[in-house]
């Protein structure tokens, strides 16, 4: 049924429908108990007079539903304390309902990957029972957090890709900033963290000390998780987090201070039975008005407690640096503004630049980037992976990093190591055989690993690594100084194309362009989208072996650098016959996405097709953003070598300006 406001059709996104692709990926989780049970619905179905914001701003907290993403709530809450960030990543003005220009969407922008990426939805939201199943506010007519929680799902490639997940990693997409995960139990021995630096399975993370915090009290996010089964914390469960609202010194009646915390649930529900609940024993050490004044700061599902029950219920705290309104980053160590940021992209790249962990031969193969610090000062330097899409459904998995199976499954184990180099000329194997500056210690299982240092003037050699020779990944080389510094890569010989050597596959090429007002066309939300270049292909059906279908690697590559990028992605359709002057209607459904569109040079999609003609519609996510791209296509070979050049040059006898390479 066709919906209309003011005579005019609301929006509805085809790149993520009211369907179940939008709801779950693999069916893996719990979640999957809700297939068949699901509704959507607008805000105006569900009740009478909604808003975005309720005018009770307590009542504007998230509240977790039946979806498992509690750390994503932990950063909500750090936007609702920063009116600044929660404007950037919602940007203020947008017609709500009630409005004449309300269209039924709703714009967001999320930082991936080094850019700011924007991300448009309809306000359509999974309901059961005529109310909201997942994220919501306190407020039941608020409808911020929903609206945000689908436009992160988008992001992922469904709502169950939100099932576990780092706050750390929900913190840099919504602010653009840097986090870090802090140990709140012992360090273990040498003989342990030796260990761990030789498996590479663990992080040693810094152990927390509030104390180094005081400089930022009030403007760092803080939350805190448990990994397993507290005892005396009475509901909490294995991977939880939860939001810490504030921490403070406190005068006791005797003399000395006690130092509290103050936690959020996203349960939206009180969960604590320690000293300092509501009637606990502890504020009786409390002069009575400070105790009051106190327990009057709890809205519904917060509660108090000190410091040796924090340390002693809780696991880790996740530490998010502040971010000025200006967008300069603040360090949580001492409070300094670093106003000077660069980033620079990279990869590790099998059999040419993933060198491997320092216990390797090969280690000096990896990237290597110069940092050049023109005054002394504070240094933070992030090293950031791209999580791995290797989906073979229609939307690229996301990473559930509560599991270290999965997380190890979508991460490679990362480290970044620096030495100070006296002059640019010197020699590379004596240089990494040195003790570094400065390291992130253990190769970790983390999307991001960050090191902070006062360095002196003078230039440094940066090399990021995997654990593992051969590992491959690309990343993001960020530098914060709180004084003019550069960074830039060390030229090295690029590789032709990279070679794959897990089987044997055929690939193909084709080049195309964006042209504006020709051929870029932009995503499918736009109605020029069908200007968009075409490439067909087919997958042939005369051997048994393909019957079942054809595992396809599809790539494409966009020839900008990477300064000036366009966010990309591509749609694969199934169509009748590849000579057809209309092989795709309109309203066709796509087989296999890669979306979102992201800012970068390469995004790929490897999947199963059947039998058939296929299309691939690569876009840019606005009309009119013109480049050169190319789109490679690799199958892997599961029948006789002697027969693959006579089908592969069937399968795409009506493309033109094709060179074929088989590895």
């Amino acid at each position: 049924m066709r919906e209309e406001c003011a005579g005019e059709a609301l929006f509805q996104d085809r790149d993520f429908p009211t369907a179940d692709t939008s709801l779950f990926s693999d069916s893996s989780f719990p979640i999957a108990r809700l297939q068949g049970q699901i509704t959507w619905r607008r805000p105006q179905e569900i009740c009478r007079s909604p808003a975005l914001f309720p005018g009770n701003a307590n009542l504007a907290h998230a509240k977790q539903g039946l979806l498992g993403d509690c750390w994503f709530l932990c950063a909500c809450t750090f936007l609702l304390k920063n009116q600044h960030l929660l404007n950037k990543v919602f940007p203020p003005g947008q017609p709500q309902w009630g409005s004449s220009r309300y269209r039924g969407s709703f714009r967001f922008l999320l930082w991936q990957h080094g850019h700011w990426t924007e991300v448009t939805v309809d306000d359509r939201l999974p309901c059961m029972n005529s109310s909201l199943c997942f994220s919501r506010c306190h407020s039941p007519s608020a409808f911020w957090v929903a609206l945000l929680e689908k436009a992160y799902a988008k992001v992922h490639g469904s709502y169950e890709q939100l099932w576990a997940g780092q706050v750390s990693e929900a913190l840099v997409d919504l602010t653009g900033g840097v986090a870090e995960r802090w140990s709140l139990g012992e360090f273990g021995s040498e003989e342990e963290e030796r260990r761990a630096e030789r498996d590479s399975d663990d992080a040693r993370r810094k152990k927390l000390d509030l104390t180094v915090l005081r400089r930022v009290r009030g403007e760092c996010a803080l939350s805190c998780s448990t990994r397993s089964t507290p005892g005396g914390v009475g509901e909490l469960d294995q991977h939880h987090a939860l939001a810490v609202m504030e921490w403070l010194d406190a005068r006791k009646v005797s003399g000395g201070e006690v130092r509290l915390l103050r936690i959020r649930n996203p349960w939206g529900r009180c969960c604590w039975a320690g000293a300092w609940t509501w009637s606990g024993v502890g504020w009786s050490s409390l002069d009575p008005v400070t105790a009051a004044e106190l327990q009057s700061r709890t809205a519904e599902g917060e509660f108090w407690l000190d410091e040796a029950e924090f340390t002693s219920q809780f696991d880790d705290i996740t530490v998010g640096y502040p971010i000025s309104k200006h967008g300069h980053l603040k360090s949580v160590y001492t409070g300094n503004l670093l106003t000077h940021s660069h980033q620079l992209a990279g990869r590790w790249v099998k059999g040419y630049s993933a060198g491997g962990s320092r216990n390797t031969s090969s280690y000096s193969s990896n990237p290597k980037f110069w940092l050049k610090v023109c005054e002394g000062g504070e240094v933070l330097v992030s090293l950031l992976q791209r999580r791995k899409r290797s989906s073979t459904t229609k939307c690229p998995q996301a990473a559930h990093e509560d599991s270290s199976n999965t997380k190890h499954q979508h991460y490679q184990a990362v480290a970044l190591h620096m030495w100070k180099v006296e002059k640019k000329r010197f020699n590379l194997s004596r240089m990494v055989n040195k003790a570094p500056r400065a390291s992130t210690h253990c190769h970790s299982y983390e999307r991001e690993v960050v090191l902070c240092r006062q360095l002196e003037p003078g230039y440094y050699l940066l090399i990021p690594s995997t654990y593992q020779p051969g590992a491959e990944a690309h990343f993001l080389i960020r530098v914060f100084s709180s004084s003019p510094a550069s960074l830039s890569a060390l030229k090295s010989p690029a590789p032709s194309l990279p070679l794959t050597t897990d089987g044997e596959w055929e690939t193909i090429f084709f080049r195309g362009s964006w042209t504006e007002g020709r051929t870029a066309g932009g995503s499918r939300n736009f109605p020029s989208y069908w200007q968009n270049p075409c490439f067909p292909f087919t997958v042939c059906d005369d051997e048994p072996a393909l019957t079942s279908g054809e595992a396809v690697r599809i790539t494409l590559h966009q020839s900008r650098p990477d300064t000036d990028l366009h966010p990309i992605g591509f749609h694969v359709y199934k169509v009748l016959q590849v000579d057809s002057e209309q092989p795709v209607a309109k309203d066709e459904e796509p087989v296999a996405s890669c979306t979102p569109h992201c800012y970068t040079q390469d995004v790929s999609l490897t999947c199963t097709l059947p039998p058939g003609s296929y299309t691939i519609v690569p876009s840019t996510y606005q009309p009119d953003c013109s480049a050169n791209f190319t789109i490679s296509l690799a199958r892997r070979i599961n029948r006789k070598v002697v027969n693959s050049q006579e089908k592969l040059g069937r399968a795409i006898h009506e493309v033109s300006h094709i060179s074929v390479m088989k590895t």
